[in-house]
């Protein structure tokens, strides 16, 4: 509950008088016309472009956020400016710019909800997908409310622990989970990102208690296993050593998901057949480079390759 006059968590919404009020919305503070497999999503459209648009505000706050500087920013500290934009803006300048998604990312997507909702609306109608970059913590209602109009997602399941997601981003674990379970269900296709913080999340027993939790929900949903690097609060820890990623991949493929992704790194991030083996799909520096999925499948053994191709 928000008291009259104050803000909730995130800085971004106000009672003013009895009536809640967002300040994200219309307030663009970026827009970037980004390859998809920087969301990332790797098997989802590939090697298409995606409109990516972002307001202030998060309803985190992790300790060790990469894109801090606008996340952490909001109403409450003294107030944000942002480009107006109305959401056919968006839609006109991702047309324009031949993407075939709009994506909500770089600050969480939930936070200006109101206004992805809107663009994702006008999105659809000019058949142009929609894609929320979240960290998932969010109520099954507001996921129906935008399920007709999201078709893809990619979730941060920062940590298996309740007290990780307790000490470091002031929430918990369960509602993520419970979101990228809910996804699956609707059809809303989703992969999963994991960002590796030495000493924090990279102990054998989280990282294979997340690869269990996802293989649980499908096989078939990609883990993407991110290097961190030294940002925001955490800028005296030491980036993820490169063993820790390949630990990672291992217990993933032990874990039984098909696609595992090592990222923020030089190897790790091509697609193989789980049938036979097969190489399907190069990728560097977030693009596609090669791709031999035909229709769907692997063209060696015609196994069904997850995700829209």
């Amino acid at each position: 509950m928000i008291a009259p006059g104050t803000f909730g968590i995130c800085g971004m919404r106000e009672n003013e008088g009895g009536t809640l009020v967002t300040h994200s919305y219309g307030k663009l503070i970026a827009s970037h016309v980004d390859p998809i497999e920087k969301k990332p999503l790797y098997h989802f459209i590939p090697a298409s472009f995606s409109f990516s648009v972002a307001t202030f505000g998060c309803n985190f706050q992790c300790n060790f956020c990469q894109n801090w500087q606008i996340s952490q920013r909001n109403q409450r500290d003294g107030g944000v400016r942002g480009e107006a934009t109305s959401p056919i803006s968006i839609v006109n300048a991702a047309r324009k710019a031949d993407c075939k998604s709009i994506s909500y990312t770089y600050t969480e997507p939930t936070i200006f909800f109101e206004y992805a909702l809107d663009i994702a609306k006008k999105a659809h109608e000019h058949n142009i997908k929609n894609v929320f970059v979240t960290n998932g913590y969010m109520t099954e209602e507001a996921l129906d409310m935008i399920m007709p109009y999201l078709d893809a997602a990619n979730v941060d399941l920062k940590s298996s622990s309740d007290d990780f997601y307790k000490k470091l981003c002031k929430a918990r674990v369960q509602p993520v989970m419970d979101t990228i379970k809910r996804m699956h269900e609707r059809n809303i296709w989703v992969e999963v990102t994991t960002l590796i913080i030495p000493e924090e999340n990279d102990s054998e027993g989280d990282l294979s208690a997340i690869a269990r939790f996802i293989a649980s929900v499908s096989p078939d949903i990609p883990w993407h296993i991110s290097r961190f690097r030294p940002e925001y609060e955490f800028t005296d820890r030491h980036a993820t050593p490169i063993e820790t990623l390949r630990k990672a991949y291992d217990i993933g493929i032990n874990a039984g998901l098909k696609y595992v992704y090592m990222g923020n790194v030089t190897e790790g991030a091509d697609t193989y057949c789980p049938g036979c083996g097969e190489f399907l799909v190069k990728r560097m520096y977030m693009f596609s480079e090669e791709n031999k999925i035909k229709a769907g499948k692997c063209p060696a053994c015609n196994y069904q390759i997850a995700g829209v191709w």
